[in-house]
């Protein structure tokens, strides 16, 4: 009976003193602590897809749940309670009505109690100008690096996430707007530091993909970014009713309804085969050109099932299982695809490599130094090389502290490298790193 009665207390709405924030609480109101498996769960918009969330929940590993919105309700609390059959301790959801909730410290709590976060749809521009360099998004952060949550969102949810974001501050922007002019007041592309997540920080995020159809605005955000930042940055879209699921070791699962229905994910990146990737012209006023000979940009379709089965690998960018590579284009603001074959980037003979436990390369990604530690003191490095995709060799600076290699990296762009070890006993090992 006293469960009942908590049960039904706990799902009366809470409203904070101000009216900054609505809280929406059902389940148990005793915080408990599990060891969450992280991962990320990006879903396209419209409905959600029931075995993707199935996924998101069961990372939670039956803790806290925590949905964070603009606009809304409590449409998610039974959802995630009781409708989908995995067991979570509760699911709260937090509707921040303006940016002075991003100083509440009950919302803090919460986000440093839940084992899971979940961003619903709405307005993304709400979201960023909201919690960005705010006490909500520094929690967020540390929650993700520092406690392994899982994170996930869908709409303007999923469209925040990625290191490079669509902001919609002055609004949408349709394909036809954004390829005719990419430098239109609409395309608003930022990179301003918002929500981290290792295996988005090199990417953009779209949604809604077919409904309309974003291909060409998307691939003009990845031409602005490359002009404006000066990096080759890779996509993730989602059709409407489409999810893909990244766990840790960045094996992205895509989750939809095919084959009764025709949803969609790709895995969008510049063709990195090509000697010359730069767009031939993304000018102010002028349509975009990034043709390239028909093979500016590389995409992976993978059609999303109810059982996640076919996968794309975020740490190489480059295979996946089930899915069909299009080569993506783009003359005098007409965006153009074709069937095309798989990318292959690597500079190096991967056959000739050894992997070795005694040697560890960290933090990866990183931003300016990272460090080459040997636990096995016998092993006698003889050269370290660093190559990009294009297998072009760069020169960087190292020095010797023990048994550890201090790499410096600050002078180069961000990006994808190879790091190739040369040991004196004629072994060679391999690792591939990121710059951001």
């Amino acid at each position: 009976m006293n469960r009942i009665l908590l049960l039904i207390l706990t799902i009366i709405p809470f409203f904070c003193f101000g009216q900054n924030y609505t809280s929406y609480f059902t389940g148990n109101s005793t915080d408990i602590i599990t060891n969450p498996l992280g991962g990320v769960c990006l879903m396209g918009g419209a409905t959600e897809d029931d075995n993707a969330i199935k996924w998101f929940l069961q990372r939670a590993n039956g803790g806290d749940v925590l949905v964070l919105r603009t606009t809304g309700s409590n449409g998610y609390n039974s959802y995630f309670y009781t409708g989908l059959g995995i067991p979570v301790n509760s699911v709260e959801s937090i509707v921040c009505h303006n940016a002075m909730a991003s100083n509440e410290t009950y919302i803090i709590q919460k986000i440093q109690q839940a084992e899971a976060i979940w961003f619903a749809g709405g307005d993304q521009w709400s979201y960023i100008s909201y919690w960005r360099n705010s006490p909500i998004d520094s929690a967020i952060n540390q929650a993700i690096q520092q406690k392994n949550i899982v994170i996930g969102g869908t709409s303007a949810g999923m469209a925040i996430q990625g290191k490079y974001y669509f902001s919609a501050q002055y609004g949408t922007v349709t394909s036809a707007t954004a390829l005719s002019n990419p430098y239109n007041s609409l395309v608003n592309v930022d990179s301003a530091a918002f929500i981290n997540n290792n295996f988005l920080n090199n990417t953009i995020t779209d949604t809604h993909f077919d409904n309309p159809d974003r291909k060409g605005r998307l691939i003009s955000f990845l031409a602005r970014i490359k002009t404006d930042y000066g990096v080759y940055a890779n996509a993730i879209a989602c059709d409407e009713y489409t999810a893909v699921c990244i766990d840790t070791n960045g094996i992205a699962r895509v989750f939809g309804g095919h084959p009764t229905y025709d949803d969609n994910a790709y895995f969008i990146q510049s063709n990195c085969e090509l000697t010359t990737q730069i767009p031939e012209n993304c000018s102010t006023g002028n349509p975009l050109t990034w043709n390239l000979g028909g093979l500016a940009v590389k995409s992976y379709q993978i059609k999303g099932d109810s059982t996640g089965s076919k996968t794309f690998n975020l740490s190489t960018w480059q295979s996946g299982t089930g899915g069909t590579w299009y080569n993506w284009f783009v003359s005098n603001g007409n965006f153009n695809e074709q069937i095309g074959t798989a990318i292959n980037c690597s500079p190096l003979a991967i056959d000739e490599i050894t992997n070795n436990s005694e040697i560890q390369i960290y933090p990866n990604p990183t931003q300016d130094k990272m460090i080459i530690s040997m636990s096995d003191l016998s092993l006698n490095l003889e050269e370290i090389n660093l190559y990009n995709t294009l297998g072009q060799k760069f020169v960087f600076k190292t020095s010797k502290i023990g048994k550890d290699y201090n790499v410096d990296i600050s002078e180069l762009q961000n990006g994808v490298y190879f790091i190739l070890i040369d040991e004196r006993n004629s072994k060679r090992y391999f690792s591939k790193i990121m710059k951001n």
